[in-house]
């Protein structure tokens, strides 16, 4: 049952990732998890990074999308978060938002705010990582004595 809602879910995401690319202002700002605190949208959804992904390559592409999904349009920083580290990088025929850097997405997994399922997740060899608000990736030496009992419910199998 539980594989059937995140498939459900899979569907319906990826419906609407691909009518919001290009959409209207996207917002970056920060939120409280068991990782400690990590970027979120507007919604207070846990924005990741992938380490798949480069200055001039993005790793995430085809069947990826339909559970990462891209933050696009043109981005804000709430206070909380460094509006000078955001930026963009062309994905398709929209843009995607990056913070220092690194190209965001949300996870389908996670569905509502301060949900980090996506963390430690393995594509290709390579992690996701929630993003923490200096833009560095939340491994374990950056949790540093947060709450470190944490689990991806993942076991790095993927998605």
């Amino acid at each position: 049952m539980k594989r059937f809602a995140v498939a459900l879910a899979v569907i319906v995401s990826a419906a609407a990732a691909t009518s919001a690319l290009g959409s209207a202002k996207t917002v970056v700002g920060t939120g409280h998890t068991s990782l400690g605190t990590v970027l979120v949208n507007a919604k207070g959804l846990t924005l990741y990074l992938y380490e798949g992904d480069s200055a001039t390559h993005l790793g995430c592409t085809g069947g990826c999308l339909s559970s990462w999904i891209p933050v696009t349009g043109s981005a804000s920083a709430r206070p909380s978060a460094k509006a000078a580290d955001l930026g963009s990088v062309k994905r398709g025929s929209g843009t995607q938002v990056t913070y220092d850097g690194h190209p965001l997405y949300t996870f389908v997994g996670d569905t509502k705010a301060g949900e980090t399922s996506g963390e430690g997740l393995v594509l290709a060899g390579k992690k996701w990582y929630a993003v923490s608000p200096s833009g560095a990736a939340m491994t374990a030496s950056s949790k540093g004595s947060s709450n470190s009992s944490t689990s991806s419910g993942g076991g790095g199998s993927g998605w």
